[in-house]
């Protein structure tokens, strides 16, 4: 009989390599009270059939670290729990086979150098040298990362395993889960088939059940099995012990050395889907069947690139179903809808090379209540309604399984699963020739094509075919007035008695002004990080209108709903209600005027005011406020109205040139004008003080608010860091992010953000320059800077203050 106790501090579900990572770093860092369940046994789900790959680099610093911590408790885990882990850290090599690879070869370099990852650039030659069995006549060149490796993923697990019985926790197998229970929107018990289990925090490790696990609890977790095929070869002369893994993605494949073979598998792009109707019922330890057919263009590839596969034996085909998400991304973190219940799921067949990170920092969230580090890529707040749609969850999902390999272009965007979402203004955008990106399930015009402009983006590493069109927009902004549609931003009402005490605690600046003021604001967190940039409008004595970016509505609101409490406030997320239409541009009062009888003075309706007007017979909310630096209007109206509001704009708006714009312009504008985005250039790890935002902080003020102390503590010390502007003039440096900044020959930094600005006409990027010895404005000017993209050095000028400027008597005009 299996023994299951009837209560935990925390419970674990799932023993595969997350499940008994998460395990581990909760007993052995925290000392937390531990159990872990187990439908089956440990490692049966897509552990003990993954690859066992383990490379490190990627675009987000913060999954770097990571993976570099995973790298780091590998190479010490066998020495610790005494059973052997596999870990071999024998260097891995990626291939260029064309230009454009070997450009994002060499912006990966970039970015390894700047999040402290030791990668060298290669030559076809050299390449051969460390992996002599390949032919290497199409080769641009290759990247070496000497400390990535391979592992046996099933030994890993049972290692982690091992290490958390030894630091005293308690794992049980053959325990299914059937339900939970919750109390006042927090998860209090998991029931299962031997019994309930009190507990105070859940984690959900399901791998490929983690939708299902979820769905118990009324968790979203947007997952899909897909097959992922591989094959391990009879020994072949020539294979050692110390070869690299090998990745050549632009034939889809990859190999490792395994017992004097090689393992190979690919990820092509007609992948197929598995388990559609749920995953069998007793599937343990098993495989799908072999599928030849579809396997077939991989082993063509890898034929070519390593000719002795063509009289190799073939051992085994592995089929094994691996769980995806839609944004190629795992899954970390608190999920919105249910306190105390975590999430770590969806590894994107690079499970075995995150899962030490991955445990670390999920065992850290559960214990802290916030993570270790910015995990916004991997947060599942990342997510909304729309990912509970399974059938819009597949089609999304299958297309990030096929671009595993596909290059990195800069501003790619999906295909599939669209349109989903859209503005009323869709139409009318469309027939002007919009051409949309896609945000969270909404259609959005990223630029307009001009006649004779194919209304289509043409993915570049250099400056794409919307280059042009975006700078035309850019300076119609700057000149005369331009339409954005913003319809897709979240937007929050906050009502109540109790409504202005609880913002005035939740948001670092004064947000209980007058009525009819808008307040632009951080929420904190208790360490003082930004969890929240947005504005906040004082509709009422007791009615609050939140405005926020459209990926962030389920962060934003699950952190207002968690700090608001219950008493006498209301919150309501009214997005779908209310159209926005953000009209800006010198000329944009004079055309408001042309369309409306209210006063839109500036004594009247002055920045950061909020006031009800009459615009098309319309009533409609004018958010006087900017994210591009020019004189202009949020018009929030009603839905139902928004077509009429636009097409009298675009009418009285032809005297004045009027013309709409896209998020692209938006992008360029906002680099110039030195605003800030949520998610790259500030993250709940920096404060406001090192981004350059302390004037937004009450401090000066007698009341208390969430993350106060911490964010006077940093507004008290040196600071370590500080966000910064530089420019570039040489125009072949085009700046995406994650360019490394040198000062005096140093790297101090990378960049958070990066474009190119049209008015100024030269390259920008923002990020923070680091210096444990203190940064301030005279250690920031004495520095001579320069910027590393794909792996050139360009000389660069920094900015401590916005490049457009700030003071522009049009915006405050």
């Amino acid at each position: 009989m299996t023994t299951v106790p009837t209560q935990a501090q925390v419970i674990v579900i799932g023993g595969g390599i997350i499940g008994c990572s998460t395990a581990y770093h909760l007993a052995r860092d925290h000392k937390a009270d531990v159990l872990l369940i187990e439908r089956g046994r440990l490692t049966n789900g897509s552990t003990w059939h993954a690859a066992g790959l383990v490379g490190q680099l990627r675009t987000s610093a913060s999954i770097t670290r990571l993976l570099k911590y995973s790298v780091e408790l590998y190479s010490t885990l066998e020495a610790e729990t005494g059973l052997a882990t596999g870990w071999k850290q024998n260097g891995g090599l990626r291939l260029a086979c064309n230009p454009d690879r070997w450009i994002e070869i060499q912006r990966q370099a970039t970015t390894a150098r700047s999040f402290g990852l030791e990668m060298h650039l290669v030559s076809a030659a050299e390449a051969v040298d460390l992996w002599p069995l390949m032919s290497v006549d199409d080769l641009v060149g290759a990247a070496f990362l000497p400390t990535d490796g391979q592992a046996s993923p099933s030994d890993i697990a049972q290692s982690l395993a091992k290490g958390a019985r030894m630091y005293g926790a308690r794992i049980v197998e053959g325990v299914a889960v059937t339900g939970f229970e919750t109390a006042n929107g927090a998860v209090t018990a998991v029931l299962t088939d031997h019994g309930r289990i009190a507990c105070d925090r859940v984690v959900n490790c399901g791998g490929m059940w983690a939708k299902q696990v979820g769905r118990m609890a009324g968790v979203s977790v947007p997952l899909q099995p897909v097959q992922h095929q591989y094959v391990l070869t009879e020994p072949i002369d020539g294979v050692a012990p110390s070869l690299p893994t090998l990745r050549d993605p632009d034939r889809l494949i990859y190999f490792k050395e395994e017992v004097g073979g090689l393992s190979m598998g690919g990820y092509e792009l007609n992948p197929i889907a598995w388990a559609d109707g749920g995953i069998p019922e007793g599937f343990e330890f098993q495989l799908l069947d072999e599928d030849w057919d579809h396997f077939e263009p991989h082993m063509i590839q890898a034929i070519e690139r390593v000719p002795a596969l063509a009289t190799a034996g073939v051992k085994q085909m592995i089929n094994g179903p691996e769980s995806f998400t839609p944004d190629g991304n795992f899954i970390l973190g608190e999920a919105p809808e249910l306190r105390g219940f975590f999430v770590g799921c969806g590894f994107n067949a690079f499970g075995i090379a995150s899962a030490g990170g991955a445990g670390w920092a999920l065992a850290s969230w559960v214990m802290d209540g916030t993570p270790p580090m910015d995990l916004w890529v991997v947060d599942i707040r990342r997510f909304s309604s729309l990912h509970r749609d399974d059938a819009w969850v597949r089609e999304r999902t299958l297309e990030a399984y096929g671009k595993h390999y596909a290059i990195a272009w800069p501003h790619d965007e999906y295909a599939s699963a669209r349109p989903r979402l859209t503005s009323p203004l869709y139409d009318r955008l469309k027939s002007r020739r919009a051409v949309f990106g896609s945000k969270l399930g909404w259609e959005r015009p990223n630029w307009f094509a001009p006649e004779g402009v194919e209304p289509i983006d043409r993915p570049s590493q250099g400056h794409a075919n919307w280059f042009g069109p975006v700078g035309e927009e850019h300076r119609a902004c700057r000149e005369g007035v331009v339409v954005f549609d913003q319809s897709s931003f979240a937007k929050f009402e906050v009502r109540g008695s109790a409504s202005a005490e609880r913002l005035e605690w939740i948001c670092a600046n004064r947000v209980a002004r007058a009525p009819g003021r808008l307040t632009y604001t951080q929420m904190l967190n208790e360490r003082g990080g930004i969890e929240c940039d947005l504005t906040v409008a004082r509709l009422a004595e007791d009615r609050f209108y939140v405005v926020t970016g459209t990926g962030f509505r389920t962060h934003d609101a699950a952190w207002i709903r968690g700090h608001l409490g219950t008493a006498d406030v209301v919150f309501e997320d009214v997005t779908e209600a209310w159209a926005t239409l953000t009209l800006m541009g010198p000329r944009s009062r004079d055309l408001l005027a042309a369309v409306s009888a209210d006063d839109l003075s500036n004594a009247s309706a002055p920045f950061g005011s909020v006031r009800s007007i009459t615009l098309a017979g319309q009533a409609v909310r004018a958010l006087r406020v900017s994210y591009v630096g020019e004189l202009g209007w949020e018009l929030h109206t009603p839905v139902e109205a928004a077509g009429a509001v636009f097409d009298a704009l675009m009418t009285a708006g032809a005297p004045y040139g009027i013309r709409p714009a896209g998020y692209r312009a938006i992008e360029s504008l906002r680099l110039e004008k030195g605003y800030r985005a949520w998610g790259a250039d500030i993250t709940p790890t920096d404060s406001p003080f090192e981004a350059g935002l302390g004037w937004a902080v009450k401090l000066g003020s007698d009341g208390d608010f969430l993350g106060r102390t911490a964010a006077a503590a940093v507004a008290a010390a040196p600071l370590k860091k500080s966000l910064v502007g530089l420019s570039v003039a040489d125009p072949a440096a085009v700046l995406v992010g994650r360019e490394t900044i040198l000062r005096d020959g140093q790297p101090v930094g990378y960049l958070t953000s990066g474009g190119y600005g049209y008015t100024l006409g030269c390259n920008i990027g923002y990020g923070y320059v680091r210096n444990a010895g203190g940064v301030d404005e005279g250690y920031l000017r004495a520095g001579d800077y320069r910027l590393v993209v794909a792996g050139a050095e360009y000389p660069a000028i920094l900015h401590v203050d916005p490049l457009y400027d700030p003071t522009n008597a049009r915006l405050k005009a």
